[in-house]
């Protein structure tokens, strides 16, 4: 019996024991957690918010923009060899003189139904300057690599046709070949011409720049458009030994110039002195054809800018009927871009004296064969090698000039 009771003791005390231990444990964990309460939080710093841009309207949403795009790849000049004098060719003393007054035209031979032909020989061409023959330095029928510029109205006037000026633009993108590189340009009016991306050989970039294009008000400067269009595709890489690319812009108008900072005059006058071919898609068919007693309609205006800007670039004007033609007229385009001979002359006519010099390139007719017509620029300024034309006297301050710009903001939503 006093066993039973000593075990039963024994029992008590080690469950006592326990139940203690876990109190004891129950509290420091309790304790922890309190000081860890009481204890002042740490937390990161929050980084200051980015400020909204303030909204320049009345419901006006702005749309994010990118910085500039990167700078182009700087193609270094082909280096200039240096005259060994121990060659049998080059004298010590000798001078090496390359002729600087070499004429290079981009000539189209076309039948009667605005078809190119192809495979005619350098003997079957004659060159006249001032109706004076001219002597053929080089004649090619290489396929070069293309510069060219994208010119697109953007303004209400093609509101209609947007979508598939755009389908067209990316048409004529996609036919890029290698070494091609092509420039976007969207004019409005006087106040608003913008690069939306300059020279690249990048498709892509290409392509999401003309998704980029949309429609707004505004005075349009067709010829504000043309004039800096070409003038961007003539100064780039101008002056490279090693550059004989052609070089064109693709104009997409309705050819209605309201209010251009420059003329007719100065535009045509900057034309003749450029080795720049433009190709002019033109939709007229919605502008007034009605004319006045001593004016021409706003049609007829229209036209006669169009044609005379193909004309005297040696390009081509199109005037599609309807949008679903458009897709041909790329096509055509691009065929008329690869489908050129290149012929330089030497002018027999050295004087140096800012004179306009008419050019005409004649092709021989092949007996009981289509008629051959050639196109090439009606002229050119003789103006002394390496200068251009001065640019007018007033320059001005609110035409924009087609230089990187940021990414183009979308309409507002």
């Amino acid at each position: 019996m006093v066993f039973r009771m000593l075990r039963i003791s024994k029992l008590r005390r080690s469950t006592i024991a326990v139940w203690f231990s876990a109190l004891a444990t129950l509290s420091l964990i309790i304790g922890g957690v309190t000081r860890a309460q009481q204890r002042p939080r740490t937390t990161e710093p929050t980084p200051a918010a980015t400020p909204t841009p303030a909204v320049t309207g009345p419901g006006r949403r702005i749309a994010p923009t990118l910085g500039p795009p990167p700078e182009p790849p700087v193609y270094k000049p082909k280096p200039t060899p240096t005259p060994d004098p121990n060659s049998a060719e080059i004298g010590e003393n000798d001078i090496l003189k390359i002729n600087a007054d070499l004429v290079t035209l981009n000539v189209r031979v076309i039948d009667r139904n605005n078809r190119p032909i192809n495979g005619i020989n350098k003997g079957d061409f004659a060159v006249y300057e001032d109706g004076v023959a001219q002597p053929v330095f080089s004649f090619t029928e290489e396929q070069v690599p293309v510069i060219y510029g994208l010119a697109v109205d953007t303004s209400g006037s093609l509101r209609t046709q947007i979508n598939e000026v755009i389908d067209a633009a990316k048409t004529i993108v996609n036919s890029n070949k290698p070494g091609d590189e092509t420039f976007l340009e969207r004019f409005i009016d006087r106040d608003k011409i913008e690069n939306l991306q300059d020279f690249t050989s990048n498709k892509d970039a290409l392509l999401d720049a003309i998704d980029n294009l949309y429609v707004e008000g505004g005075q349009t400067a067709v010829v504000d458009g043309v004039y800096l269009g070409a003038e961007h595709v003539a100064e780039y890489k101008k002056g490279r030994d090693d550059d004989r690319r052609r070089r064109a812009l693709i104009v997409v108008t309705d050819g209605e110039d309201r209010a251009s900072f420059y003329s007719q005059e100065q535009l045509f006058r900057q034309l003749r002195e450029q080795d720049v071919q433009i190709y002019v898609i033109g939709f007229v068919s919605e502008l007034e054809a009605e004319k006045g007693l001593i004016r021409k309609s706003p049609k007829g205006k229209a036209v006669d800018l169009i044609n005379r800007i193909a004309s005297e670039t040696g390009g081509r004007a199109f005037f599609p009927q309807s949008v679903s033609e458009l897709p041909s007229v790329a096509n055509e385009i691009v065929r008329d871009l690869r489908t050129q001979y290149v012929i330089s002359y030497d002018p027999t006519n050295k004087a140096h004296d800012g004179t306009y010099r008419t050019i005409k390139v004649v092709v021989n007719q092949p007996a009981g064969g289509d008629k051959r017509i050639a196109l090439t620029r009606s002229g050119r300024t003789a103006n002394a090698p390496g200068t251009t034309a001065a640019r007018p006297t007033t320059t001005p301050t609110n035409v924009r000039q087609p230089t990187p710009s940021n990414t183009p903001r979308r309409p507002p939503q």
